[in-house]
């Protein structure tokens, strides 16, 4: 599954704008409302401290990752292919792209 907003290609004729958000890490598969986690299925590394941007239709949110889980185990760091649970501080949906930022 992946949620294309990485790989968005402009319209014919169109100007490529320059992503502000940052380098796309993942896209969100799921949201889990009562927990306030997100399981994010991992296109490039990340690991705790650093900085993310969460964009979506509805969705724009930054956050500094504090802890990440694979199958409820507390890791410090995560590799590219890794589905990985991250508490979030607002709701966030199937298909938001997940950014690294400086």
């Amino acid at each position: 599954m992946s949620c294309g907003k990485c790989e968005e290609k402009p319209a014919k004729g169109k100007k490529v704008e320059k992503k502000e958000e940052g380098k796309c890490v993942g896209c969100v598969e799921h949201y889990y409302s009562k927990l306030g986690v997100g399981i994010v299925k991992l296109k490039e590394p990340l690991k705790k401290g650093d900085k993310i941007k969460i964009k979506g239709h509805t969705t724009d949110l930054e956050e500094d990752v504090d802890s990440i889980q694979i199958n409820h185990e507390d890791v410090d760091e995560a590799k590219k292919g890794d589905v990985i649970g991250i508490k979030v501080p607002d709701k966030v949906r199937e298909d938001d792209a997940v950014y690294k930022v400086k």
